[in-house]
């Protein structure tokens, strides 16, 4: 049975899988969003981007089949199920500190960007940059328009993603700490999310 790993509410984590392991990511609750990044096991420059992973898939929200690509344009992850209603999102860059003071947020407020940067610390290693996240269970609906708008995630608790490393890789998750924007549900606050890695 693998093991069941926490990502704590407002906080990150990090984990090495092995080429071929299925990474399985649930939202406990059903309305947290959860920042992922996948770098290369190998060379850490080399990290899956939504910019190179879009015009190989053709879409902004990939499906089960679509597999992400790094910027070296080579798989890193497959999607393989969804139980989540398959609203996600490749669009939105990782929240930071500079964007809670933007929304009009005075002093510190934890942060998606913080978050990988110290779940891949907890772990011995350096993020060389915070690559734009693929924002698991995010619903950012593009209008008929071509605007954009931030809505409440479509998935339900206990629901998840399977997605198969196609290389060594580590991968990073934040459990999204915005609570201005109602991105992790209209009155919710952001909650704990778990993983699991199966061989």
């Amino acid at each position: 049975m693998p093991t069941l790993v926490t990502i704590p509410a407002r906080r990150g984590k990090a984990a090495y899988v092995k080429q071929g392991q299925i990474i399985k990511v649930i939202n406990t609750h059903g309305d947290q969003v959860v920042d992922t990044w996948a770098f290369n096991a190998g060379d850490l420059k080399e990290f899956m981007t939504m910019e190179h992973t879009r015009p190989h898939i053709l879409k902004i929200i990939p499906v089960v089949g679509d597999a992400m690509l790094t910027n070296k344009r080579r798989p890193i992850l497959t999607f393989l199920e969804d139980t989540s209603g398959g609203i996600h999102d490749t669009i939105i860059s990782a929240c930071d500190r500079y964007r809670y003071t933007f929304l009009g947020v005075e002093g510190y407020h934890d942060n998606c960007t913080d978050n990988l940067h110290a779940a891949m610390h907890e772990i011995g290693l350096e993020a060389p940059e915070t690559p734009s996240p693929l924002n698991l269970f995010m619903n950012i609906p593009v209008r008929p328009d071509h605007t954009l708008s931030f809505e409440p995630p479509v998935s339900t608790p206990g629901s998840y993603v399977a997605l198969r490393a196609e290389m060594d890789l580590v991968i990073a998750f934040s459990a999204c700490p915005q609570d201005v924007l109602p991105i992790n549900g209209v009155g919710h606050m952001p909650t704990e999310a778990h993983f699991t890695v199966e061989a």
